[in-house]
């Protein structure tokens, strides 16, 4: 019964795989031979190793970090609070320059944060693997998941846990319509989960953000929530933010590669051009957390309740969405690959772009820039957990690539 449902819901992960490096293989061979594709390479040369090699190299492959990074966002949100709170002046000296509403030191690490992550998805990819039917009803699940099922499972533990904190609310629900286009790629990675078909729903979840995420804003805090006065959200502003916050990194990644790989080739752009940028995907997070939490600085210390009351509702989200997901994908008979991808992408929550609404429409003083801002410090060692969690749940269950 699993393997029907599979089968009418959509391909395996290594169908969707396969297909990927097929596809590759076909636009390399207009260009002479496969070879010359080291980001190819080294994906197939991957697929050779045993599963407790991968698991391994891919730990250790990652960066100091990359590895401690949940320490790293804890350490960034002390000092932020230390700055905030024993630094007088910080607050408004961080304020005197604005871009689209937002402090310019704020939006410079929201844009330094994104654009590394989307410099690696493989863009010349995907028209070749959309012509896969199998891989149309993959990505139906996964909007159903993002789109639909997590925005509402967001709002209700809104409405259910602050009921008499409009403001918090509000924050929490541009969390939830957020959908993940940068950590989901880590978490998918240490959890032995298909990178390639991450990198599909990250272009997805870019292109879908662009266009969904303003008007999914409006409807959901002033139409469902009925919230007016100063919750009134003009649409105008955003999708401003979205556009500027999400636009401008998306267009830049997408120049970047298909211009440096034409004239530096395939491998500079791996072995030179993305070691050098990846790292300030995560540098320019910590800056972004410790900007953000020097301007609420005073407002967390004196509002620690408010951080409690807006923590207990994320872990709830994190952990129903994510076991729901896993759930649905084991019954649908999918993979175990493909099954933790699409855990991770439908738990993960772009909360640099919430941050970047929040603040833009809101004020970096507000308590929906507040609620959006505990949104990494929950989610980064929730996921992180999950990480775990969903191994030892593929080795008891034995859940099958």
């Amino acid at each position: 019964m699993a393997d029907n449902a599979s089968t009418c819901l959509g391909v395996s992960s290594q169908a969707v795989r396969l297909h990927l490096i097929q596809a590759d293989n076909k636009k390399q061979n207009r260009h002479n031979a496969i070879t010359n594709d080291p980001e190819s390479q080294d994906n197939n040369a991957s697929e050779n190793l045993p599963s407790v090699m991968k698991e391994q190299s891919a730990f250790k492959s990652l960066s100091w970090l990359d590895r401690y990074l949940a320490v790293w966002i804890l350490l960034a949100i002390i000092l932020g609070i230390l700055l905030g709170n024993f630094a007088p002046g910080t607050a408004a000296a961080l304020d005197r320059g604005r871009f689209v509403g937002v402090s310019i030191p704020i939006a410079v690490g929201l844009l330094v944060m994104m654009y590394p992550i989307l410099c690696k998805v493989r863009f010349e990819s995907l028209a070749d693997v959309f012509a896969h039917r199998g891989v149309w009803k993959q990505i139906g699940f996964s909007v159903l998941m993002n789109w639909i099922v997590a925005p509402f499972l967001m709002l209700a533990l809104a409405w259910a846990t602050l009921p008499d904190q409009p403001d918090l609310r509000a924050g929490l629900i541009l969390v939830g319509l957020g959908r993940c286009i940068a950590m989901v790629l880590i978490w998918t990675e240490l959890a032995g989960g298909d990178g390639e078909y991450c990198a599909i729903l990250v272009a997805i979840n870019s292109i879908l953000q662009i266009v969904l995420f303003a008007p999914l804003a409006v409807f959901f805090i002033r139409i469902i929530s009925g919230e007016s006065g100063e919750l009134d959200i003009p649409y105008e502003v955003v999708a401003t933010s979205v556009a500027v916050f999400l636009g401008i990194p998306f267009g830049a990644a997408l120049i970047s590669r298909f211009t440096l790989r034409a004239l530096a080739g395939p491998e500079w752009y791996r072995d030179v051009f993305l070691r050098f940028v990846s790292p300030w995907s995560l540098i320019g997070l910590l800056y972004t957390i410790i900007v953000l939490f020097a301007y609420q600085g005073r407002q967390v210390v004196h509002q620690i309740v408010s951080v409690v009351r807006v923590a207990v509702p994320l872990v709830l989200y994190f952990v129903i969405i994510f076991f729901l997901t896993l759930w649905a994908t084991y019954r649908a008979g999918f993979g175990y690959r493909l099954g933790a991808t699409q855990s991770f992408t439908a738990a993960s929550n772009n909360f640099e772009l919430a941050i970047a609404v929040a603040v833009a429409v809101y004020g970096p003083f507000s308590d929906q820039a507040l609620a959006s801002t505990v949104g990494p410090l929950v989610e980064v060692p929730v996921l992180l957990g999950l990480v775990y969690v969903v191994k030892w749940i593929g080795k008891r269950w034995g859940w099958k690539e």
